[in-house]
């Protein structure tokens, strides 16, 4: 929790537990530096979807990358799909030939 007051980049590698669900939530969005990016390549539910794209639209997050939603596949009306500043990419690295 420190150290997201300093950093400019976040990134979530952890895998998804009853103690990680929503761990990016308000509260904890609300600690972090002004202005830093959030990259999730981990789980989709790690995040709390809502509180992501409000920090976006409120210009408390600069951005968000991840390759990686809840649920999987997005509906269309997730949103995450239509927040700003947003780099959204499916997760299919496990599904490409190089890395069978």
């Amino acid at each position: 929790e420190s150290m997201v007051k300093v950093c400019d980049v976040v990134t979530i590698n952890c895998p998804l537990h009853p103690g990680t669900e929503h761990l990016f939530n308000k509260e904890l969005i609300c600690k972090m530096k002004r202005g830093a990016y959030i990259v999730n390549t981990a789980r989709g539910k790690i995040c709390d979807r809502d509180a992501i794209a409000k920090a976006l639209e409120d210009g408390r997050l600069a951005g968000y990358a991840g390759d990686v939603w809840f649920p999987q596949p997005a509906p269309e009306s997730h949103p995450w799909r239509t927040m700003p500043h947003h780099a959204m990419t499916p997760h299919i690295s496990g599904t490409s030939l190089s890395a069978q």
